[in-house]
């Protein structure tokens, strides 16, 4: 990748991050640790693989995206907002009453939210829906869904990649977060679902590894998503929860608790802002 890109990509990540510390902090509650581990996905979605536009959040030719780990919100609001759909500003009144941000994504309110999610395992069977859609009328749109590691244990998620594989979605691309936590503790403790990519080369899924934090990786992981025909794809990135902020970093107590104002000071000084 070229070197200009990169920087671009990374200093848009720690824009996303200082946005995900600012939000969970002013609201006193949220996911920041999964919202993290996300960041740098967001980065090269938003700002390389996607067909979007800022200025018309409805396109109808624009590709989709499905959070549906919808409780690291404030990674999508971030990128979202960094990325110039709504102001950046707006990120501190993330959870307050009278927001349009809400904890979950909300796509009757929130500019360039395509699907209003939350309850863990529905949105890959979402993005299903979408990417079919795009099948029927002919349309050339891809659909893009970032799913949790933990939330793979869900049964709705297997009932959707039987789905996407039985209908030949090769418009479609699942980001796993393997991040080996969740709110319980590490995934292999609670309901170990490994291997993922054996599980779903089993269920006919074209299956890529990629490292979450490395352009890159992330480049040919995309690259070779949209090479495949016949087929829906799954990246699974390995990410590191709680990235970029040292005392948040493989950290499950992180998973959903906002930093007091030592701790939101100590992470803004180490993504280079001053509080």
């Amino acid at each position: 990748m070229d070197q200009q890109l990169k920087a671009k990509l990374g200093e848009f990540a720690r824009q996303v991050r200082i946005g995900i510390i600012e939000s969970t902090f002013q609201a006193k509650s949220g996911h920041p640790g999964g919202s993290l581990s996300i960041a740098d996905i967001f980065s090269y979605l938003y700002n390389v693989e996607m067909n979007i536009d800022p200025k018309d959040p409805k396109m109808e030719n624009r590709d989709r995206f499905v959070l549906s780990k919808g409780h690291t919100a404030p990674a999508l609001y971030s990128t979202l907002a960094n990325r110039g759909f709504f102001p950046v500003e707006d990120l501190k009144t993330l959870r307050k009453t009278d927001s349009y941000l809400q904890g979950h994504p909300d796509m009757k309110h929130i500019p360039g939210v395509d699907m209003s999610s939350g309850s863990l395992g529905q949105g890959v069977a979402v993005a299903n829906g979408l990417a079919l859609g795009a099948k029927l009328k002919g349309a050339d749109y891809r659909v893009y869904a970032i799913m949790g590691d933990g939330e793979s244990e869900e049964g709705e998620c297997w009932e959707a990649a039987m789905f996407a594989a039985h209908y030949k979605l090769d418009n479609l691309c699942v980001i796993l977060d393997s991040n080996g936590l969740q709110i319980d503790g590490p995934i292999a403790d609670v309901i170990g679902p490994a291997p993922h990519d054996e599980k779903y080369r089993a269920f006919g899924w074209n299956v890529i590894d990629a490292d979450a934090h490395d352009f890159d990786s992330l480049e040919k992981a995309f690259a070779a998503a949209r090479a495949c025909k016949g087929k829906p794809s799954i990246i699974i990135a390995h990410s590191l929860k709680g990235k970029g902020v040292s005392f948040m970093e493989g950290s499950v107590g992180w998973h959903g608790k906002a930093p007091n104002e030592d701790e939101y000071k100590q992470a803004l000084a180490e993504l280079g802002v001053n509080a």
